[in-house]
């Protein structure tokens, strides 16, 4: 079963200090007076507003001071409980902001001024030591053990143990070498073996860690179009209530009386939607943090909310849905051949193969049939690698000639046609059997004749059919990506229990598959860490890109992930819906929470000129002047209670968009009208008891 993202704490979690911690707590109380600047309130528009009628109150206060009149107290707490509304949203925002802010000063003492070996001339083997600070991009430094990498860049000779820690919080390092897929190397890394030559792909001040550090900063993130539309959304409240608020003064002069400025401005404060106004931005904020603390970088705040929306899932088999490394699980020899002759050369063939499958033949020989390892140098053995051009592997012993490899390669070696040869027909009809339950055939033959076929299983990871079930149960069709053949592919799609497969990928049916997809108007996801996974993590709408990967693979996915788990794609998805989760929850707590709050200011601006409104005062408050300051009070406190929860997140639960609004309305919805008659309540009792109004 999948993790509560809420509740995972990748080892950068381990960076990611707690909301209640002085280091955040303090810097923000300073940080909500600074935001009090209208260029920062301006991005937020509901709070806006509030601070522009807060200053109107405030002016008139200090007129009402100067002047002398009376029921300055009443007027006093209302106005710092409005500038306290203000301050607490800023708060909101600032602590979400400080979490980032802290992880990224964590990151930056992981980056110190190293100094680099810079090679130059045409063999490129002398070096002389340069700032790391002065390389370009397109020069090659050497990199040896104990060494820091100096910048970004991409390995072109040697092979090296790296301690990637400062980036990932990973303690066991990584190799780097070289071509292929784990090339790319990050700055600030070290190299614990070995050396390397490294060629640089990013100029001072735009490395990977430069990038990170301004990404996981909440104050640099953009909105996301949700975030805008809700902000719009708002705004328009806002404005509505402007022009209602605005028409109350006709209706009391009717009445034969007149209602305070300073009432007025209560009024319109607890008419809008200030709780989620207030709170918008911290989610937003806080939703890039889960991502950083569960080691994903993600590239923009648009980036998160898509995989919160994502319809279909594409993810690759191997490392992923099964474990990556097919295992040995049985010897199918040919009619005339024992299962232990069989087993005896397949062995010998594998004994130079370091790779999982050869060392799982081994070792199923060795179970099987007791064929221990033999002393080779004795035997004046010569091994024969893999090659992609054979697609076979072997070994010569004296004038015995042993090689195994994919069937077809193995038939064309001993020149073994299936239209004219029983035994050749026999082992393609074992592959067959092999590949119809998802398995991989290697053929072996000893010295022109065809001994059988070793299978070989890809072993599909435990749980993963029910995180797909999962999936489901939230509308999203998964579609696992393979080179596989089309049976194989079948099988192993059967065993996972995914929606789909695309077997035989290649980068050009990747991104049509993608499009396709697109063009029915949904969200697609998807990871990659190879060069040829580039196109398509460019077009997915959410491309991660693993951290192992290659520059052009990490520079083409909107997300990054440190850990390099192509399982984390399932994370990354629920972590996106918890933030959408969070917003809309908090939201309907908002709005619910405004029309409790009417009940308390409308009876008791009015019950002065309409002493029948007296009966929409169930909640029995003292006065009507303890009653608007209590809701004043209750406005600003509310946000203060909810920071918690915007920054942590409402728990995710894998559930259809129907029950999600039901349970939002049952739980956030009524919530949000029982807390306010209680808490309003309350507080009037304290300001009655108190003498404050």
């Amino acid at each position: 079963m999948s993790k509560s993202p809420s509740a995972t704490a990748g080892p950068a979690g381990s960076r990611s200090a707690s909301i209640l911690d002085p280091a955040i707590l303090l810097p923000a109380i300073g940080a909500s007076f600074r935001k009090l600047d209208p260029r920062k309130l301006a991005r937020n528009p509901v709070i806006f507003v509030v601070a522009l009628v807060t200053l109107l109150t405030t002016v008139l206060f200090i007129r009402d001071v100067a002047a002398g009149r009376p029921g300055l107290g009443f007027s006093l707490q209302i106005n710092l409980w409005l500038w306290f509304t203000v301050l607490f949203a800023n708060f909101a925002e600032a602590v979400a902001e400080g979490r980032g802010k802290a992880q990224a000063d964590a990151l930056r003492r992981t980056r110190s001024e190293t100094e680099a070996k810079l090679l130059s001339g045409d063999d490129l083997t002398a070096w002389h030591r340069v700032p790391g600070a002065s390389l370009k991009v397109g020069d090659v430094v050497l990199v040896e053990a104990g060494d820091i990498i100096p910048s970004d860049g991409e390995v072109i000779e040697g092979v090296a143990s790296v301690n990637e820690a400062a980036i990932t919080g990973e303690s066991a390092p990584v190799i780097r070498e070289s071509g292929g897929d784990r090339s790319a190397v990050t700055g600030g890394t070290e190299v614990l073996s070995d050396w390397i030559r490294v060629r640089i792909t990013a100029a001072a001040g735009s490395t990977f860690l430069d990038r990170m550090i301004s990404l996981v900063e909440g104050a640099e993130r953009q909105k996301t179009p949700n975030e805008i539309a809700l902000n719009i959304l708002l705004a328009g409240m806002t404005l509505i209530f402007v022009f209602a608020t605005a028409t109350i003064p006709s209706f009391a002069t009717y009445a034969g009386g007149s209602i305070p400025v300073l009432m007025l401005v209560a009024l319109f404060v607890t008419l809008i939607p200030t709780t989620i106004g207030a709170l918008l931005s911290a989610i937003g904020i806080a939703g890039m943090d889960r991502l950083v603390r569960f080691n994903v970088l993600a590239m923009s705040g648009r980036a998160v909310e898509a995989a919160g929306d994502v319809d279909t899932l594409l993810l690759d088999k191997t490392g992923t849905i099964t474990l990556g490394n097919r295992q040995a699980t049985e010897f199918r020899p040919v009619r005339g051949v024992t299962a232990a002759e069989l087993a005896n050369a397949a062995q010998l063939a594998s004994l130079a193969d370091e790779t999982p499958e050869g060392r799982s033949i081994t070792v199923l020989a060795k179970e099987k049939y007791d064929i221990r390892a033999r002393d080779m140098a004795g035997l004046s053995a010569r091994f024969v690698p893999f090659t992609a051009q054979t697609r076979m592997s072997g070994v010569d012993i004296g004038n015995d000639v042993i090689r195994k490899g994919a069937v077809d390669a193995v038939l064309a070696y001993v020149g073994a046609d299936p239209a004219t040869s029983a035994l050749a027909r026999e082992v393609n009809a074992i592959a067959g059997e092999i590949a119809k339950t998802g398995g991989t055939p290697l053929a072996v033959a000893e010295n022109g004749r065809l001994l059988g076929v070793v299978q070989l299983k890809d072993i599909v990871k435990g749980g993963i059919r029910e995180r797909f079930a999962e999936l489901r149960r939230m509308g999203i069709r998964t579609v696992m990506i393979t080179g596989d053949n089309p049976m194989t592919a079948a099988a192993i799609a059967a065993e996972a229990g995914v929606d789909d497969f695309l077997a035989q990928a290649t980068p050009e049916a990747k991104l049509a598959l993608i499009r396709a997809e697109q063009a029915k108007g949904k969200l697609v996801a998807m990871c990659g860490d190879g060069t040829n996974d580039a196109p398509a993590l460019a077009q997915a709408d959410v491309g991660v890109a693993m951290n192992t990967g290659t520059v052009a693979a990490r520079e083409a996915g909107n997300m990054v992930d440190l850990d390099s788990d192509p399982t984390k794609l399932i994370e990354i998805v629920e972590i996106g819906k918890q933030l959408l989760m969070t917003r809309g929850a908090l939201t309907t707590f908002s709005i619910a929470n405004d029309i409790a709050k009417y009940f308390a200011i409308i009876p008791a601006m009015f019950v002065a000129f309409y002493p029948e409104l007296g009966a929409l005062n169930v909640m029995g408050l003292a006065t009507p002047e303890s009653a608007i300051l209590s809701a004043i009070i209750f406005n600003a406190l509310v946000i203060v209670a909810l920071i918690p929860l915007a920054l942590r997140g409402v728990s995710y639960r894998p559930v259809g968009a129907a029950e999600l609004l039901r349970r939002n309305l049952l739980v956030y919805g009524l919530g949000g009208i029982l807390v306010p008659f209680v808490g309003i309540k309350l507080i009037d009792m304290a300001v009655a008891a108190l003498g404050l109004a």
